[in-house]
């Protein structure tokens, strides 16, 4: 008699690895299409509101399906790769897929764009949790790499050292650093040199001209959002800062596993973890390089689709582990 562990992993099971691999291919090259299609605006014009909202949906549920598939991969007692492993990784995502939506809510309901916002806690926690499961993946395997292996993963956090340290000395401290390279004269001219009277002073009734009361309404907020926003402001750069040290430790933890793994049973299953780390390192770099060019960064920006493609990737590694794993113990009891 089957067990419930066979019928959840067999090809006829929709959370089967070969289904989650199609629906993921699919959804990821949806997504390019949405993000090179869409992505493009004006110059001074945003994105509108329902391409946000797209790429908000598009982000969020591959993490939602890679929480529940790791979930998946802590409850069955046959992963190989260890459960704690699966639990560290699966929280990780389910702390990613809060801060999407905490960060969601904080840029498109309330209309703020924060340096730090509340969803920089999910964020980092993420982090933490990502990090403690790739590194229970490491510890219990003798790292027997080769040379040229050794050498891959110092020339990979050499290179990612390399960038990252570069950004974190390019990046403004300020926000006036944005304005260093432009004279005081060639300023003081240009702002004063684009306020119109009409929008500066009040109307003979005496109420604000429609273009003040205009952009009134566009930044108005809650006033306690405001306040948390100023309180959290002072934290920006150490909480820049560790990203960038997160995303390059987890750069260096991602290849060795990829190379520790390489050839072995679960090697796909692992790939597919690296890549997922890759892409993740991408899009927050491309964010932290805009940043350092004290370019206004936007969401929805064409990079921003590696957080999909970092989603859909930890997805189908949780799948195809749980596929190898389940195999790997009906083949062992078959032998006996």
């Amino acid at each position: 008699m089957s067990s419930s562990v066979d019928k959840a992993s067999s090809p006829q099971s929709p959370l089967s690895g070969q289904n989650v691999v199609y629906v993921g291919v699919a959804w990821s090259v949806l997504s390019l299409l949405f993000f090179l299609l869409f992505s493009i605006t004006a110059p001074g014009q945003e994105s509108p509101f329902w391409y946000l909202i797209g790429t908000y949906v598009l982000e969020i549920l591959p993490f939602l399906a890679a929480t529940l598939l790791c979930y998946r991969n802590w409850r069955s007692p046959n992963i190989a790769s260890g459960r704690n492993v699966w639990l560290g990784i699966g929280l990780g995502m389910l702390c990613y897929l809060i801060a999407g939506l905490l960060f969601g809510w904080w840029e498109v309901v309330l209309g703020l764009d924060p340096d730090v916002s509340p969803a920089d806690l999910f964020y980092l926690v993420s982090y933490v949790f990502l990090g403690w499961g790739m590194v229970l993946a490491v510890l219990p395997r003798r790292l027997n790499l080769e040379m040229w292996q050794w050498a891959t993963v110092a020339a990979i956090a050499a290179a990612g050292i390399a960038f990252a340290v570069w950004i974190l000395l390019a990046t403004p401290t300020t926000p006036d650093n944005a304005n260093a390279n432009i004279p005081p004269g060639a300023t003081q001219e240009t702002v004063t040199g684009t306020t119109s009277p009409q929008a500066s002073t009040p109307t003979a009734s005496g109420e604000a001209s429609p273009a003040i009361a205009e952009e009134s309404e566009e930044t108005q907020a809650p006033s306690w959002a405001i306040a948390v926003e100023d309180t959290l402001s002072p934290l920006s750069r150490p909480v820049n800062f560790f990203y960038i040290v997160a995303d390059v430790f987890l750069l260096i933890i991602a290849s060795t596993l990829l190379l520790a793994f390489w050839g072995g049973r679960f090697a796909q299953s692992w790939r597919m973890i690296a890549a997922a780390t890759f892409a993740l390192y991408i899009a927050d770099m491309g964010f932290k390089y805009v940043e350092a060019r004290a370019v206004e960064y936007e969401s929805g920006g064409l990079l921003d689709v590696f957080y999909v493609f970092s989603g859909v990737l930890v997805a189908i590694g949780a799948a195809l582990e749980y596929d190898v794993s389940s195999r790997s113990r009906r083949g062992g009891r078959k032998r006996t």
